[in-house]
């Protein structure tokens, strides 16, 4: 009989690593906290130019957008709607990504401990399952 992945490796130790990868891995994108601080009066890009400070608001990403899809309405073949259309639709995606904020939720050291030994621990068995066990090395 095959083991996993049509190797000689064991099947026991697949399916335990792959409980334990998926477990541990479950548990540590449960522990992270996604906040962001996007509006439509929130800063997306700044630059300086002549002495001053200036910024693109995403309210202001809006306007070229709205321009090019009436472009587009109004002549679909026109090169200059489409891009302002998805340029202002990229830019808008690149303000909203980078608005984005990780952090983790407090935990004890324990806590992290167990979920980076699930999480690592598993990783390994269920490659070593897939990997073919040599038959000339005899087992200790």
């Amino acid at each position: 009989m095959r083991g996993a992945g049509g190797t000689s490796g064991g099947l026991g130790q697949f399916f335990i690593g792959l409980i334990m990868m998926c477990g541990g891995f479950y548990l540590l994108l449960n522990a992270i906290t996604v906040s962001s601080s996007f509006g439509m009066g929130m800063r997306l890009y700044g630059f300086s130019a002549m002495g001053g400070n200036y910024s693109v608001t995403s309210g202001m990403v809006m306007i070229p957008f709205m321009f090019g899809v009436g472009i587009i309405f109004y002549n679909s073949k026109n090169p200059i709607g489409w891009l302002l259309a998805l340029g202002s639709i990229t830019g808008l995606i690149f303000g909203v990504i980078s608005s984005i904020r990780f952090s983790f939720r407090t935990m004890t050291s324990f806590d992290l401990i167990v979920i980076l030994v699930l999480a690592m621990g598993g990783l390994g068995l269920f490659l070593r399952s897939l990997k073919k066990i040599d038959a000339a090395i005899p087992a200790k």
